[in-house]
């Protein structure tokens, strides 16, 4: 796309480098290193591949890029202020300042081009494979004999660190076996982190471990040879498999003292070094200054509109011949849901209601599932090797395999036993566009998952988790697999909305809340155990979206019972059990904190009542509760581990009974 002359690239790569050193100096915070080791292998790919628009940076049909190492964020930044992407100069030098678009990690939303946050390592070459996995499958859906609109490569820059995570060998394995041949990765082969040469510390041989995930791997790469990247590149997109690239690198190139040195990894090079650098790579200009041939040689705007212009035409010549699915390819690439979700949505759960099972919330959530899976083509789900106990298949759900044409299109994810990379693959699909990922393991197991949960809210993703298996009553599996502390902790995740639904009713509002929700992830918190079916009126299961409700109340209540899923069904009858005692108690059940806590002062207060003592009943810790309940309230909770044994064993001996209810309530009333 640009002049590729070995000068114009030696230029183009001095003006990462420089771009870089003085952006971190100034903000004396920073990492330089990676992006001087590695721009010259990002010469050969923004410069002589990459498929975008500066100006339109959400066209669909763009290459995706993720810089996985993602403290090396200059070089992102560099490269989209000088493609032409809306990154002027006074932005990269407030780098890591407050407000700017040019944080100390990229963010997906603040920065225009970042296609997703990166910093956590590991995760962003995980959600590179959640964006190849979405555009395989977009590619399968929607592409017709000589009229492909979904062909795009994803591409991903990641270090030796990203590698030491465990959640790359989760994400890359998976990668592999689906055959996700779109997906390339430029391993920056430095063999520094931040304590030093890690060759102490990470001695793997990377090309035979990716090989062995089968993966195609081009080894020895001479990173800063931007004809030899260029041409490793070029190779790659022949193959039919994901292509690691390793690309030997100088941590720091171009600085005289530092490159190749720890020292250069996560600091400022300082100002003596800085001026070493210029004079040994011939760069007279001051910093923040860049030389309008050089500008010339990056900018990415003609190239990417005229690419932009020649998929419009083949989308055209598409909505002619197929007018139906181009209709649904957009609505789906915008992120909006059927014309009729809203309607059918109301009849499932009107239907629900009608129903009145008994059932485990986990069989619900797989009921909605199906009952909505009928409106919504873009559901994409799956499970971590647990789906015959999260139930997150249906019935017409066909599962996701890959043979010698690559991926063959399904709807439902077998993402074996690895709840991290499955979580942040859903991540890198939501991002992407086309779907809306959802997939299951049990809650205690959300631990390993926890920091893609955070990045999903993070980034406010439509990211659907289910949780099933939610507390002591998981029985026989023991402390290990019991929930204790788990549902208290996601509630803490700011965006985050946790559903912890006690029926069937319950369990399909959450999930039609978690659907129309466009602007943060939802957790679904289900039981193993059946629960029995609540009944309430129109104006209460209208109030389940609010997140907390009053669902069963007196004239002057004395006492107020906040519950939520299982325990639910404990509350009320410890409500009737302190009327016959002659104490009136309201039932509120709140299986939504987070999104309650978002409803209106009045609304709030017309729940919980001011003046009116509180007792909270959940399986789970207490200390979350006295929130709703103040330090003069009561928490009927568990804050210790488990015990193997029947779930209704385990209930009594945790004190989850009608007696322990009562008593708590008499307590708290003197």
């Amino acid at each position: 796309m640009t002049n590729s002359s070995t000068a114009t690239a030696a230029l183009m790569a001095s003006a990462i480098r420089v771009l870089s050193m003085d952006a971190v100096q100034q903000a004396n915070s920073g990492h330089p290193g990676a992006p001087m080791g590695m721009a010259d292998i990002a010469v050969a790919l923004w410069g002589r591949h990459l498929k975008h628009n500066p100006v339109n940076p959400h066209w669909f049909d763009r290459d995706r890029f993720v810089l996985s190492n993602g403290h090396g964020s200059m070089l992102i930044y560099s490269l989209l202020h000088l493609t032409g992407y809306d990154l002027p100069i006074e932005e990269l030098k407030h780098f890591r300042q407050l407000h700017s678009k040019t944080p100390g990690h990229p963010e997906v939303g603040i920065t225009p081009g970042v296609e997703t946050t990166t910093g956590p390592l590991g995760q962003g070459i995980t959600n590179a494979v959640g964006f190849a996995l979405a555009e395989a499958l977009l590619a399968k859906e929607f592409n017709r004999p000589g009229n492909d609109i979904v062909d795009h490569y994803t591409y991903a820059f990641l270090g030796d660190g990203c590698l030491m995570e465990g959640i790359s060998h989760e994400a890359c394995s998976l990668a592999g076996t689906l055959r996700l041949n779109k997906l390339i990765a430029l391993y920056d082969d430095n063999g520094i982190s931040i304590d030093g040469d890690v060759e102490y510390w990470f001695a793997d041989d990377t090309p035979k471990r990716f090989e062995a995930y089968g993966w195609n791997v081009i080894r020895g790469v001479d990173g800063h040879n931007v004809d030899a990247v260029d041409a490793a590149i070029a190779q790659a997109k022949t193959s039919d498999r994901p292509t690691l690239i390793c690309c030997k690198t100088l941590i720091g190139k171009g600085a005289p003292n530092k490159q190749g040195g720890h020292d250069v990894h996560g600091a400022p090079l300082g100002a003596d070094e800085i001026a070493a650098t210029r004079a040994a790579l011939g760069w007279t200009l001051p910093p923040f200054e860049v030389p309008a041939e050089v500008y010339a040689a990056w900018d990415a705007k003609a190239a990417g509109k005229q690419a932009e212009a020649a998929w419009n035409e083949r989308f055209a010549a598409y909505r002619g011949q197929f007018p139906a699915e181009a209709a649904e390819f957009e609505r789906r690439m915008k992120g909006e849901l059927p014309g009729d979700f809203k309607s059918a949505a109301a009849a499932f759960v009107a239907k629900t209601n009608e129903k009145a099972e008994t059932v485990a919330t986990r069989k619900a959530s797989q009921l909605a599932i199906e009952g909505l899976a009928a409106v919504l083509p873009e559901f994409l789900g799956g499970s971590a090797d647990l789906t015959g106990s999260n139930l997150t298949n249906w019935k017409a759900s066909k599962p996701v395999r890959a043979n010698a044409d690559g991926v063959q299109f399904g709807n439902h994810i077998n993402y074996g036993v690895r709840e991290f990379g499955m979580s942040a693959i859903m991540n890198g699909i939501a991002l992407h566009g086309g779907y809306i990922p959802f997939g299951g393991t049990f809650l205690t197991f959300s631990d390993y998952s926890r920091n893609a949960l955070r990045m999903a809210a993070l980034m406010k993703l439509r990211s659907i988790f289910v949780f099933t298996h939610d507390s002591i009553g998981l029985g026989e599996d023991g402390p290990t697999h019991q929930s204790i502390e788990h549902v208290s902790s996601l509630r803490l995740i700011p965006q985050m909305d946790v559903w912890r639904p006690c029926d069937t009713t319950e369990t399909a509002v959450a999930w039609v809340a978690a659907v129309e929700r466009h602007d943060g992830p939802s957790s679904l918190v289900l039981s193993r155990q059946n629960l029995p079916f609540v009944s309430r009126d129109d104006a209460q299961i209208a109030n389940i979206r609010r997140g907390g409700y009053v669902l069963r109340d007196v004239a002057k209540p004395q006492i107020v019972l906040i519950a939520t899923g299982s325990e639910m069904d404990l509350a009320l009858k410890g409500a009737e059990a302190l009327a016959a005692e002659g104490i009136a108690a309201r039932v509120v059940s709140m299986p939504s904190t987070n999104v309650f806590d978002r409803q209106d002062k009045a609304y709030r207060e017309s729940v919980l009542p001011r003046g009116v003592p509180r007792v909270a009943v959940e399986a789970g810790v207490t200390a979350f509760w006295h929130k709703y309940v103040g330090l003069e309230g009561g928490v009927v909770g568990i804050d210790t581990f488990g015990e193997s044994a029947p779930a209704g064993v385990l209930f009594k001996h945790f004190g989850f009974t009608v007696d322990h209810v009562v008593a708590t309530v008499k307590s708290v009333l003197g």
